[in-house]
């Protein structure tokens, strides 16, 4: 999955109604006599622009088995358009001048997403769905709707990559986290495969390993990769770590500030040695996704705190050049205790939102294409495809046709291009769903995501808690976020343990001023509203 990546706190709150029995993979409540509205439709062909706020989203519509299959049976095409640069500000300029495209998908998190629905720019779906197409409420996930629902009473987004508290709870469900603490496997091996759970034993790993191999093709190697510092922090260094070290989000039942747990500064601390050791180089606080995937490619990387899902292409390049050379996960930083990590599983707030622009040229076609794509006949189609083309009936079960598999798990952006299946378009995907259908991973990506398994937790109930932007909350947070964006690297690489401490204190310090507990108090009472909408105390 991309991104998820993290900036992963924070909601709106409503009671959700929990469906009393939920059939397993079930998608809403489809036992209904509910015609679906895009049958009609179907004859007529159009072409809807929809804006993907993820500059590294490049597959086209038309052209490739899914796509074209659809687009006959529907009569929908799809111009799909992509930022050339900085998401937020073409987003901001579209949303500032009122030209939003048809639909728009962007992280769930982003303030974005406040700003359409405070503009008015935004369709609520519930409205549409009763005036061109009631089919939607009866394939549309219940607990999702709860969870989306405004405090004006409607819902305005509907969300991909959802795992709801029922799912957690269906014992054939295998959920994965993306985060993970990975090595080069022969360099790890070649080393001896080190603990690299502690401070010290992490620290030595790092310099046998830049000691060992200086260079990876003439290039230096880079002994430990991050996600990418952005003006507001790095996920690897943040939630990542949390994680990793199972640090608590709340101590009897109240938020506090977890940038002060002694665990986490213990390994801020680590990582600032490494830098003062030369075992951090200056690439990881410049470098871009597409920086980070070129060197992934090369192998430069040792040791990553990384999305196991980012570079699934470039683990695929490795593995071709040399089976020895790929990435695995293995036990990475711990807290005091050694005790497992607590990883991030998927939420009820999914990964992205979809929503209808006002500006929409046809939004009765809009939702009624929407409702297909959450039936389970839409799942299917977008995730299978056409069958006798990427899949067929095979030893009593639908599934992928082999050829179709072999190349999935051997040439990405080939299989992309030429069948779109398996979540190639991922923006309304039910992965609980579709994961009936899922064909398992070749073993240099299986491993990583079954280092997950037995380690992985919801944290839906921390979804959300930003405040609106233009609150003084609102403010408080962007302020203390933009200078946490700043104090983060100058932790890092602070000359002294005294430096680190003193540019710590600092920031402490600015928080305090600005009126931080005026900021955890409000997302102390977003959380009580968040665990009451998911059954929790």
């Amino acid at each position: 999955m991309k991104k998820l990546k993290l900036k992963r706190l924070f909601a709106v709150a409503i009671v959700i109604a929990f469906v009393a029995s939920l059939i397993p993979f079930a998608i809403g409540s489809a036992a209904s006599s509910v015609k679906p509205g895009w049958k009609e439709d179907s004859k007529k062909p159009i072409t809807f622009d929809w804006y993907i706020n993820f500059s590294w989203f490049g597959t086209k519509w038309g052209g490739n088995a899914v796509s074209d299959y659809i687009t006959k049976k529907t009569g929908v095409k799809i111009n799909f358009i992509v930022p050339a640069g900085n998401e937020n500000e073409k987003l901001n300029v579209m949303i500032a001048s009122n030209t939003l495209p048809d639909f728009i998908t962007l992280g769930w998190w982003e303030e974005a997403v406040k700003k359409m629905i405070a503009g008015k720019l935004v369709y609520a779906l519930d409205e549409l769905a009763k005036k061109y197409d009631p089919y939607f409420f009866t394939v549309a996930n219940k607990q999702r709707l709860g969870w989306y629902t405004e405090p004006d009473g409607h819902v305005y987004g509907y969300p991909n990559a959802s795992y709801t508290p029922s799912d957690y709870q269906n014992p054939k469900l295998k959920i994965y986290s993306n985060q993970t603490f990975l090595v080069r496997k022969d360099m790890y091996e070649a080393l001896g495969k080190p603990d690299m759970r502690k401070p010290d034993t992490f620290l030595k790993a790092l310099a046998d390993a830049k000691k060992k191999f200086p260079k990876v093709n003439g290039q230096p190697l880079i002994p430990i990769g991050f996600h990418e510092f952005t003006d507001t922090g790095c996920y690897s260094l943040e939630s990542y770590l949390w994680n990793f070290l199972a640090l608590p989000r709340e101590k009897n039942g109240k938020l506090y500030d977890i940038v002060a747990h002694p665990e986490y500064i213990r390994w801020l601390k680590t990582f600032n040695e490494a830098y003062r050791r030369g075992l951090i180089a200056k690439d990881v606080f410049i470098d871009k996704r597409a920086q980070m995937e070129e060197k992934i490619a090369q192998g430069r990387y040792f040791s990553m705190i990384y999305q196991r899902t980012d570079f699934v292409a470039q683990q695929q390049e490795l593995y071709k050049k040399n089976p020895n050379m790929i990435y695995i996960a293995v036990d990475g930083p711990a807290n005091s205790k050694l005790e497992k990590p607590k990883l991030a599983g998927p939420g009820i707030a999914g990964w992205t939102l979809t929503m209808i622009s006002k500006n929409n040229k046809d939004p009765k076609r809009a939702i009624r294409f929407m409702s297909y794509w959450l039936s389970p006949e839409g799942q299917k189609d977008f995730y299978l495809g056409p069958k006798g083309v990427t899949w067929d009936v095979i030893k009593g079960k639908e599934q992928f046709k082999p050829e179709v598999v072999k190349l999935m798990q051997t040439d990405r952006p080939t299989f992309d291009k030429k069948y779109g299946a398996e979540l190639t378009y991922w923006m309304l995907g039910d992965w609980p769903y579709v994961s009936q259908w899922d064909p398992g991973m070749p073993p240099y990506l299986q491993q990583m995501a079954d280092w997950t398994l037995g380690k992985t937790v919801s944290y839906a109930q921390y979804d959300n808690l930003n405040p609106p932007a233009d609150s003084p909350e609102g403010i408080i947070a962007r302020k203390i976020a933009l200078k946490w964006g700043q104090t983060l690297p100058k932790l890092i690489m602070a000359k002294s343990p005294a430096e680190f401490d003193r540019i710590f204190k600092e920031f402490q310090n600015y928080k305090k001023q600005i009126g931080f507990d005026k900021l955890l108090a409000w997302q102390q009472k977003k959380l009580e509203e968040n665990k009451k909408k998911l059954g929790l105390k």
